[in-house]
């Protein structure tokens, strides 16, 4: 399921609006394990696309 979030997130990192509603959806689904995984992912992934730094408030919450 990690594997098949990061695709989605991946697909949709052109629009902050829709990948920040994705991620909303991973965080529901993802076992804890994944969450800390999806997490080190995104740090790295969104290290060049500014408009997704506000995103991670989900991974806070």
């Amino acid at each position: 399921m990690l594997e098949y979030t990061k695709t989605v997130l991946q697909k949709v990192s052109f629009d902050a609006k829709l990948f920040s509603k994705e991620l909303q959806k991973a965080l529901s689904r993802l076992l804890p394990y994944e969450i800390e995984e999806l997490k080190r992912w995104l740090q790295w992934f969104i290290m060049d696309k500014p408009e997704l730094q506000k995103s991670l408030v989900y991974l806070k919450a």
